[in-house]
């Protein structure tokens, strides 16, 4: 079968397009899954580049759909021919969080999905939802969840709530998404006035250039009636965090799972002590959690949004396209 790998010293030249061994037939409590997609992440990138998780050899890539082809014995919840995705954190697969490092993250500690066919346990992957194209499947694992998570079940998203998305990359894409689906109002960052257009043709209520209003945070007040929203989905990181308090209402709910602008950096903690806020730090989230997602996408008509598809030996090329910032919404790999 053929497969990337990521070899030293890495970056996006060194990612070579090979061939292995096809996977092994399923054991007992396995699954064989022919994969047909991956959707890159910033995390994916990062592990590309040598600066997360990067090992010689390794597979990446942490999201990946398919079709079942075989099912070892005692397995009774896939049947061949099944479309399945696969989950970020494979071993969480309920309960509170208790995963700290991607030691068993695909395409980070372990291999990835990356190629054309895995044998797996069968909980490492769950159903894909009805109708959903295996690129549409794919966007689920990471990005998907993520927002999920963060508004649904850290958040209590409910109708009427309001939600700040910073960006358009694929966790803020589904956070206006699921918010409108469960209800809600959406607000909107962006340094592009052509993505600008794209969200307020989705539903945006309000929008802004962030590079033209360093202060977004206060404009984001004005617009809430100096109320501030419900939730802020903080993919950003420390360079947009003290606008984001400022943003968020007293008592309200920042979700903090990005490093896009660093992994450090000043928190104005009087602020955020005098407005009560709960900041919440997230990495995806269990497979229940994904199960519950997906009960939920397939009750309503949401399809993610896909800015563009890369053959998978083209992978190098998709992750240049999203370096250079040009997607909105989710990248696909068809392997």
């Amino acid at each position: 079968m053929k497969a990337i790998r990521i070899k030293a010293p890495f970056g996006l030249d060194n990612l070579q397009y090979v061939d292995m061994d096809e996977a092994a037939a399923p054991g007992p409590g396995e699954i064989q899954v022919r994969l047909k997609a991956n959707s890159l992440n910033f995390h994916d990138y990062g592990v590309a580049m040598g600066v997360m998780g990067a090992a010689d050899g390794l597979i990446p890539m942490s999201d990946g759909a398919g079709i079942i082809e075989a099912v070892g014995e005692g397995v009774t919840e896939f049947s061949v021919g099944d479309h399945v995705v696969s989950c970020f954190f494979p071993d969480w697969l309920d309960g509170p969080a208790r995963v700290s490092d991607f030691a068993r993250t695909p395409g980070d500690g372990i291999d990835g999905y990356a190629r054309e066919s895995v044998t797996t346990p069968a909980h490492w992957f769950t159903h894909a939802p009805q109708g959903y194209s295996h690129v549409e499947a794919a966007t689920l694992t990471t990005a998907g969840l993520t927002a999920w998570r963060a508004l649904v079940i850290n958040g209590g998203l409910k109708a009427g709530d309001t939600v700040l998305i910073l960006g358009t990359g694929g966790v803020s894409i589904f956070s206006l998404q699921f918010a409108h689906m469960m209800g809600a109002r959406v607000f909107a960052t962006s340094s592009s006035e052509e993505k600008i257009e794209r969200l307020q043709s989705m539903g945006a209520e309000q929008t802004l250039n962030y590079k033209q209003n360093e202060n977004w945070g206060e404009t984001v007040l004005d617009w809430t009636d100096g109320r501030g929203v419900d939730h802020v989905v903080e993919v950003g990181g420390p360079a947009t965090l003290p606008q984001s308090i400022t943003a968020c209402r007293v008592g309200g709910h920042i979700a903090l799972m990005g490093v896009l602008t660093g992994i450090k950096g000043d928190i104005p903690t009087a602020t955020f002590m005098r407005k009560q806020q709960r900041i919440e730090g997230l990495i995806v989230g269990s497979r229940r959690q994904q199960q519950e997602m997906i009960a939920a996408l397939d009750a309503n008509d949401m399809k993610p949004v896909v800015s563009k598809e890369f053959p998978l030996e083209a992978l190098a090329d998709a992750f240049r396209f999203e370096e250079a910032g040009s997607h909105f919404g989710k990248i696909g790999v068809n392997i």
